[in-house]
Order: C-alpha cells, then sequence, then structure tokens
C-alpha cells in the first residue's frame, strides 16, 4: 500500500509532484576552490580569508544560462545558498558589509537569480546558514574555525547569541520580503547532541536561534512555502544528506515527506581538483530509487569563481536532461508504487500508470509478481514501442509446467535483446 503522510503547514501539493530540483552552492569559497567548508577545514582566520572576498569577481556571471540548464535537466525548483557557514551574503543585505556589492562583483547576485529562474518557470528556494563564522557575536562551536585556537576562545568568551539570533531572524525577514513569493526555504546547520555544543551559551540547537519565533515570522511573511527540519523543529520535509534512504522515510514510526540532497562529487562548492564525481548513470538511478519511495532529488551545482559551471556539471545535467525529456513522466506525480519490484528494478506509480525502471537490462524476460490479470498494455517510454507479455493469469493448465511453476499472478515481458539507447530505460506498464 502506498503511504500518506500527513497534512504538513506549507502548502507541499507541488513539492511531491515536481520531485527534481537544482541545489547551487555559491560563494567567496569558489574563489579558493577547496570546498564551501575550506574555512574550517584549514582553520583559517577571518584576515587570512579575507583574500577571497578581496578577489572574487565573477565576471562571467549569467544566471539566465544557469536557469537554462536546469530546466532542460527537468528541474522543477532550485535553492541556492544566500549565505553559508563562512557569513558572506549573496544579496544586498543591509545588516552587514559582508556582501557581494562590496566585492568586485558589485551588486546583489541573488536578484537577478531569482528573476531567471522564475521566467523558465522553476520555483524559488533560498538556503540560509543557522550558524556563522564571521559574525562577531556568533559563539565558537565545535565546528568553528578558531574551536582549537585558545588564544581566541578567551578573547572571544563574551560572545551573545540573542545578539546573532536578532540578526540571523532580520537577515530572513529581508529574503522573504524583498524577492517576491518564495516557494521553499532550507534552514541549515542542526547540531544538537553533536560533539562539542556545550561550547555554545546559551542553549543549544533550537534554543539559540529562537526557531519557534523564526518559523512564525517566515510563515507570516511567506504562507505556503515549505521549510526543512533543520531548526530542529519538525517542519514541512525532512533531508537526508548524501545517502540513500532504504525505503520510505519516516519521523516516530510516521511517514513523511522527504527529499535527499546530494552532489555530483564530494564537494558542495566548487572545488577544482575532486575526482570523486558521479557518473550520469548514477545520478539518474538516485533520482529514480527517491521517487520510487516517496521523495525528492535535490541535485547540487558548485559555480566557480567567475560564475560558471564547470563543464563535468554541465555535461551530467545535460545527459539527465535527455533522459528526463523522454522519461519525465516517469518521474513528474509519481510516487512509491503499491507493488515490489524485482531484481535490479525500480516502480514509480502515477495512478494507473506503472513505470518499470530497469537498472540492469535482462536477457529477453522479466518476471512481475503480482501483476497477473492488472496489466492491460506494456511499452518502452523512451520510444512507446510495444512490449509483448505473457501473463500466467491467463494461460491455464495448458501453459505447460514452467508457466504453471510461476503461479496464477505473474506478468512476463518479452523484452528486445539489445538494451534501448537510453542510460535507465523505462517499461510503462498501463493497469487495468
Amino acid at each position: 500500500m502506498t503511504l500518506l503522510p500527513k497534512d504538513t503547514p506549507g502548502d507541499t501539493d507541488w513539492f511531491v509532484h515536481d520531485r527534481f530540483g537544482l541545489f547551487i552552492h555559491w560563494g567567496i569559497y569558489a574563489a579558493a576552490a577547496r570546498h564551501e567548508w575550506v574555512k574550517k577545514y584549514e582553520e583559517i582566520t577571518d584576515e587570512e580569508y579575507q583574500r577571497y572576498f578581496d578577489h572574487f569577481d565573477p565576471d562571467l556571471y549569467d544566471p539566465r544560462a544557469w536557469a537554462r540548464l536546469a530546466k532542460q535537466a527537468g528541474m522543477k525548483y532550485f535553492v541556492v545558498t544566500t549565505k553559508h557557514h563562512d557569513g558572506f551574503c549573496l544579496w544586498d543585505t543591509q545588516l552587514t558589509d559582508y556582501k557581494a556589492p562590496n566585492t568586485a562583483a558589485g551588486r546583489d547576485l541573488i536578484k537577478p537569480m531569482v528573476q531567471a529562474f522564475r521566467a523558465e518557470g522553476l520555483k524559488v528556494g533560498f538556503y540560509h546558514s543557522l550558524i556563522d563564522w564571521h559574525h562577531p557575536e556568533f559563539p565558537i562551536d565545535s565546528v568553528h574555525p578558531q574551536c582549537n585556537d585558545e588564544e581566541f576562545l578567551k578573547a572571544n568568551q563574551d560572545r551573545d547569541m540573542s545578539k546573532y539570533a536578532e540578526y540571523l531572524h532580520g537577515q530572513v525577514r529581508e529574503l522573504l520580503t524583498n524577492y517576491g513569493k518564495i516557494d521553499v526555504l532550507f534552514p541549515d546547520f542542526s547540531y544538537s547532541g553533536r560533539p562539542g555544543t556545550e561550547l555554545l551559551a546559551p542553549g543549544k540547537g533550537k534554543d539559540d536561534w529562537q526557531a519557534e519565533k523564526l518559523i512564525e515570522m517566515v510563515r507570516e511573511l511567506q504562507p505556503g512555502i515549505v521549510i526543512n527540519d533543520r531548526t530542529e523543529i519538525p517542519q514541512d520535509y525532512v533531508t537526508p544528506e548524501q545517502m540513500q534512504p532504504h525505503g520510505w522515510v519516516t519521523r516516530d514510526g510516521e511517514p513523511v515527506i522527504w527529499e535527499a540532497c546530494h552532489t555530483f562529487s564530494g564537494s558542495w562548492g566548487y572545488h577544482r581538483d575532486e575526482y570523486t564525481w558521479k557518473s550520469p548513470e548514477m545520478l539518474i538511478q538516485m533520482l529514480i530509487d527517491s521517487v520510487s519511495k516517496g521523495g525528492n532529488l535535490l541535485l547540487n551545482v558548485g559555480p566557480n569563481g567567475r560564475g560558471e559551471f564547470e563543464p563535468r556539471a554541465v555535461a551530467r545535467l545535460e545527459a539527465v536532461g535527455e533522459w528526463m525529456r523522454l522519461h519525465s513522466r516517469a518521474i513528474y506525480g509519481c510516487t512509491q508504487s503499491e507493488f515490489d519490484a524485482p531484481p535490479d528494478c525500480r516502480y514509480t506509480q502515477n495512478g494507473k500508470r506503472l513505470y518499470l525502471h530497469l537498472f540492469a537490462w535482462p536477457y529477453r524476460n522479466v518476471y512481475l509478481p503480482g501483476l497477473g490479470g492488472k496489466i492491460a498494455y506494456a511499452q518502452l517510454l523512451n520510444d512507446a514501442s510495444e512490449i509483448k507479455m505473457i501473463d500466467t493469469s491467463k494461460v491455464g493448465s495448458g501453459g505447460g509446467k514452467w508457466l504453471s511453476s510461476l503461479g496464477a499472478d505473474t506478468v512476463i515481458l518479452d523484452l528486445p535483446v539489445q538494451k534501448p539507447n537510453v542510460i535507465v530505460p523505462v517499461v510503462e506498464l498501463f493497469l487495468k
């Protein structure tokens, strides 16, 4: 039986229909080109990190090109890092000078991005970091770049989290006031229970950033907005990161709306020398796998310091887009099936259309237990060519011992010997 999550405060109808989004991690860390956490990993001070601010000059930035690539890839929404953990802001915030207009970029980089993606029909999402390694009042927690610097800790022991929370709320208010309708808010980074959080003052997690008050403001400013669970207060959906769940994600035993977020490689931000890139086949299988378990996929790109998607990312977006051009109806509006897929396959389902995604191409036959008497027609989705089938519920005793051994509830698909020229073939099954 297909699982049905409970109603949520936000409007998730479009979210669970569209299924596929683009994540964008972009900031001055692109100039370092060594991961978006480079400041933490290398314990870089504000003074040393300033060189990336001073040399951030995305002169080739064309958000219209980004939006076209996302649309061509079959993505229906995007989420961009308005501010990551380093505290740098991509928009013209009035609450700090640590922002894009004060770099060589010289302008608000979020506004043209929002306009470009909206023009291509994509919904708009903002990621915003709950922590901030640059703000003078954010406490030194276990993930702060200077958490191992005893002299730094002594000099900053009187930081006031309440003042930082006021700043955080003010920036979120700006983002949800100045850019029209915002469809998704992706706050990040929850840390309650993490080692070293005892360094935080005065509270932990949701108390530090006054999460209840923050969410109340967000709902007031943007009714219907979809919010993740990373404020540490459950909202509309949960966000497993860099992993694929084994089934529909649950909370307290109840199914929830969920979205897996993944990178093309091992880094969210631009990483010049990172080579663990996922193949187009793996990316497409991750999308299928997510939908087959009732979830979404948010796939990340880290633009470089000049404001472009690098060729490896473009090639993968184009490959995914070509597959989606032919197979999007096996993704949009689909969810977990009521049936169990055979080995090396996944099912997605939209009403009376059942989609069999073949991760491994078999020799001639694939067996579908439980579907005897239930399929009216079968075709390859990429070209709408008929797939012949044997329905054991209709064969009777004359079918021989082989067919009789399968029982009366199995459908056998007679596939072509040669795999279709698509990355993951899909058979569309029309249920009676």
